[in-house]
């Protein structure tokens, strides 16, 4: 009967460890995402995708069955440190998910940052999550606002253009992808000549377009999103100044907003680490599922939501499921290579992408794939001592 000791063994492990599984306790997830206002459609685009990949695994992490919890974080900073105070004081969430606001996201790290807990986010480009806020339990699946505005600050000073004006809205979002572009664009020979703002989320772009139009530069860098980016780029054309006077921007002013902008929005080039045109079997697979499971196309935040989850499954399954491992958690996360729909990026010892960053022109209604803008960019992290 010795023979089949091994076997019985065996047999034994499989069935503590399918018994650990089944005893887990259910891993709680906190969604602090806009779910009203100018983002909203960005907020349910993440949590789309955060969820799409979690069916993918059957619903569960490293076994463990998942409770989200919702708060509607409204874009609003004020707000922002009782919104994050509920999910970890109130409920107790395992990790946190958000936001798309830069305020927002600031001050759920540094609630993150104090407390140890585990806080992905899935938009937010604010340059001190990974710069001066940087920390083991602090992870982004998106951008750093510098990423894709140094990008477009090399194209634009590539193609020859030397007298640009900015504008954007005044805060984080806004004023870091600004400073990123100049950094690319002034390396390469070219000059910011005025940079125009207004306060978020306001709209009423009539006066600055005025502006734009008797400063007469050769090109316009912007940063807008959602709602306002309609607008921005409807206006634009109504103005008469789109045939004049190019508009370029950062990717988020064309993400998600081409139905709504329509022929306005025609011919516009972009930075960003995600196109509608990839073409890869990785994004096909995804864009497929994705239509399927929501009856709408993918834009870039849901791509951002997905590998979320992504990184988060990454990390769970090198600690068993153990979050307290916070260490073996970061290093897992460090070393993996994250298979995205936007193709394969790792993450930062700051724990920010480094990905390629593409170059779109709007054609129709998707952002059409040019090249690559950026190979492999890293953030420079400016701060961070983790």
């Amino acid at each position: 009967m010795t023979f089949r000791t091994p076997m019985i063994a065996a047999a034994a492990v499989m069935f503590s460890t399918s018994l650990l599984a089944q005893n887990a306790p259910k891993l709680k997830i906190g969604l602090m995402l806009p779910y009203t206002g100018t983002y909203a459609s960005l907020g349910n685009a993440i949590e789309n995708g955060f969820k799409l990949y979690l069916s993918e695994q059957g619903n569960k992490f490293s076994g463990r069955e998942v409770e989200f919890f919702k708060v509607d974080d409204e874009s609003d900073p004020s707000k922002a440190t009782d919104n994050v105070n509920k999910l970890v004081k109130r409920d107790n969430v395992d990790v946190l998910i958000g936001s798309v606001h830069s305020g927002v996201a600031m001050a759920m790290a540094k609630v993150a940052k104090d407390n140890g807990t585990l806080l992905i986010v899935p938009n937010a480009g604010a340059d001190a999550v990974t710069g001066p806020m940087c920390a083991p339990n602090i992870f982004r699946t998106s951008f750093s606002n510098w990423q894709p505005g140094y990008a477009m600050g090399n194209v634009m000073a590539a193609k020859g253009l030397k007298k640009v004006v900015t504008i954007t809205w005044k805060y984080a979002a806004g004023d870091e992808s600004v400073r990123g572009f100049k950094e690319g664009f002034e390396k390469g020979g070219g000059s910011v000549v005025k940079e125009l703002s207004l306060p978020f989320p306001n709209v009423e772009f009539q006066a600055l377009l005025t502006e734009i139009a008797a400063t007469k530069p050769d090109a316009v860098y912007t940063f807008f999103a959602g709602g306002g980016a309609v607008k921005f780029v409807k206006d634009y054309a109504a103005a008469g100044l789109k045939k004049a006077i190019p508009l370029y921007g950062a990717g988020f002013i064309t993400d998600g907003t081409l139905d709504a902008q329509g022929e306005a929005a025609e011919g516009m080039y972009t930075t960003l680490h995600y196109a509608d045109s990839l073409g890869t079997a990785r994004d096909n697979a995804f864009r497929l599922a994705y239509a399927k499971s929501f009856k709408m196309q993918p834009d870039v935040y849901a791509v951002q939501g997905y590998d979320a989850a992504q990184v988060l499954a990454i990390g769970l399954k090198a600690v068993k499921g153990d979050l307290s491992k916070k260490a073996e958690f970061a290093a897992a996360v460090e070393k993996e290579k994250v298979d995205s729909p936007r193709g394969a990026f790792t993450i930062s010892k700051a724990h920010n992408p480094v990905q390629d960053i593409y170059l779109r022109q709007v054609v129709g209604k998707e952002n059409k794939l040019v090249g690559i803008a950026s190979k492999a960019l890293a953030d420079p992290a400016r701060g961070c001592k983790s």
